[in-house]
């Protein structure tokens, strides 16, 4: 009666981890967080801001900043950083386009950020939903800039770039997210390459649309391989490099191997400029969508005072 062998032994708890003091922000409580939240949902559209529990929700949603996840809430791929649930999507909602540009509309928003899920499931992985969105903006607020972070459409690349840098998004994000020898755990139903040569292929077609990618640190990548990173975006010919901390959304994904201090992503920072980036945010709380309206204006600028170094004694840019 008292042999215990065959009792599972309970599991232990996960320890969480604290946060260092640069990390932590206050919960969003303010009047325009309330009404940002009301409106999306008046509108039936979803947000990285909450799906991916993003730290700097309180802040931007106060200001009427939210970077809109078109094609539903459910992804087809699990990857280890990520907190948007994963499974079988939906049906695609016919109406999103419309609801999206009249959220720019009733926002007066200057700069929109519309992100998604992967849908493997669709034959163009949703790319002609970016196009739809895209042109509605246009009609509704044509003075919006406009700022997209698509997928990698496995398998669906080509012609999917195609459709949607002839739409002319003013910037195409696709984040790598992390170095080279981590993809197999941290982002294991993508590829390193594929991800460079997509972005490649926005400037190919277009060179004029601004490109961007991102990493997160913290991860257990090593200072050599995030050098080597900026060194394969700058081949890849992409403007803008954003770095943030990652930090880990529930037990169940990968866990922080560090926290990486401010003076880092400073020092970082300084190394990506010198590396020829026309814009570059690196800092703990720096997502794809943190301040992405000055960074654009700064990104363009940053361009024309570059044109205008390199043009002829005589000549305008």
């Amino acid at each position: 009666m008292n042999d215990l062998s065959s009792v599972p032994t309970p599991e232990e708890p996960v320890q969480r981890q604290r946060k260092p003091d640069w990390i932590r922000v206050k919960a969003p409580t303010s009047k325009g967080y309330g009404e940002t939240r009301q409106l999306m949902r008046d509108l039936k559209l979803n947000t990285v801001c909450e799906e991916a529990a993003c730290p700097n929700i309180g802040e931007c949603w106060t200001k009427k900043h939210a970077t809109v996840m078109i094609l539903g809430d459910t992804c087809t791929r699990a990857c280890a950083f990520c907190n948007v649930k994963t499974g079988m999507p939906g049906r695609v909602d016919a109406a999103e386009p419309a609801n999206v540009a009249e959220l720019a509309l009733k926002t007066g928003l200057e700069h929109i950020v519309i992100t998604s899920v992967d849908r493997d499931d669709l034959p163009d992985g949703g790319a002609s939903q970016f196009v739809k969105v895209i042109e509605e903006i246009r009609k509704a607020t044509p003075n919006t800039t406009i700022e997209i972070l698509t997928p990698d459409f496995r398998n669906k690349m080509q012609r999917a770039v195609e459709a949607i840098v002839a739409a002319r998004p003013d910037v195409y994000n696709h984040n790598l997210e992390t170095v080279p020898r981590l993809y197999p755990t941290i982002r294991p139903g993508a590829r390193y390459y594929a991800s460079l040569r997509l972005l490649e292929e926005v400037k190919r077609h277009d060179p004029s649309i601004f490109t961007k990618s991102g990493i997160m640190l913290g991860l257990g990548e090593e200072r050599l391989e995030v050098h080597q990173v900026m060194d394969d975006m700058r081949c890849a010919d992409i403007d803008f490099l954003t770095m943030g901390q990652y930090l880990r959304p529930t037990p169940k994904h990968a866990e922080v191997k560090e926290f990486v201090t401010p003076q880092a992503f400073k020092a970082y920072g300084a190394i990506a400029r010198a590396k020829g980036f026309l814009q570059v945010a690196a800092s703990p709380l720096t997502r794809s969508s943190y301040h992405a309206g000055d960074d654009f204006r700064q990104m363009r600028e940053a361009r024309e005072a570059k044109l205008a170094k390199a043009a002829p004694i005589g000549v305008k840019a």
